[in-house]
């Protein structure tokens, strides 16, 4: 295959996905049928189904079962704004992951002790197998869910204190620079890495997507003197949400 030539089908979803950017098939539209998109484009059975699968792997169109495939309504991206290091007293879980003060939101949690995995293990800079909290969170903004978080916290740590449920006792729904200064460990420094991966059909799910597209995932850790003391795996919708970052020059 030449340089810059194209498999049929491509050639057949670039064209139909032109028409639905440009509006020339709008959302709620069907698209054409199998046997439509086989004459008009001069190509086999096979080529339009391929087509047809592109378009729909791309989230562009749905189908509808037993009435065909329609072309979807695209969600507005918005942001997720990250602000790195918040001090006492103004991070809530929500807050912690969503840093723009206009957004308001809530949030289910659920903790369990668990043993850590190595890739959980290398982030706390622990044993594999060791004991750590893991605390999940769905959160919600405008009664819509909007992320999933999972939070890992080493119980060497924070075992036998008054913060180690991360969601009960005195500091219940307090950020973790709070719930760690309360147990005289500062935390003086966050780092981040996003990254984009296929979305796993739970998580979608839970997010009201489609199974198989693609997240944003903002992996997150806490430190303390150079020590890990928490870190989170944050999971958005790539379709629907971007991640921003605001932070302070020094």
């Amino acid at each position: 295959m030449a340089f810059g030539d194209q498999p049929a089908y491509l050639r057949v979803a670039g064209d139909l996905r032109q028409k639905i950017v440009a509006g020339e098939l709008p959302p709620h539209t069907r698209l054409p049928s199998q046997a439509r998109i086989r004459e008009q484009y001069g190509v086999s059975d096979t080529v339009a189904l391929e087509a047809r699968k592109v378009l729909m792997a791309e989230g562009l169109v749905e189908g509808r079962s037993g009435s065909g495939t329609y072309v979807r309504e695209q969600p507005v991206s918005r942001p997720v704004v990250r602000t790195g290091y918040r001090g006492a007293g103004d991070s809530t879980p929500f807050r912690q992951e969503q840093g723009d003060d206009r957004v308001k939101g809530t949030w289910e949690s659920r903790s369990e002790q668990v043993a850590a995995e190595p890739r959980i293990a290398r982030r706390l800079r622990i044993g594999p197998g060791d004991r750590v909290m893991r605390t999940d969170y769905l959160f919600r903004s405008g009664g819509e869910p909007c992320m999933l978080s999972a939070s890992w916290e080493p119980l060497a740590i924070t075992g036998r204190t008054p913060v180690m449920l991360p969601e009960e006792g005195p500091l219940a729904g307090r950020g973790v620079v709070e719930r760690m200064a309360a147990i005289d460990i500062v935390v003086d420094n966050v780092t981040e890495e996003v990254s984009a991966r296929p979305g796993l059909a739970g998580e979608t799910l839970a997010l009201g997507g489609v199974p198989g597209h693609c997240v944003v995932v903002v992996s997150r850790t806490y430190f303390a003197g150079g020590c890990p003391v928490e870190t989170a795996d944050v999971v958005m919708l790539a379709e629907r949400y971007r991640v921003a970052y605001h932070l302070p020059v020094k």
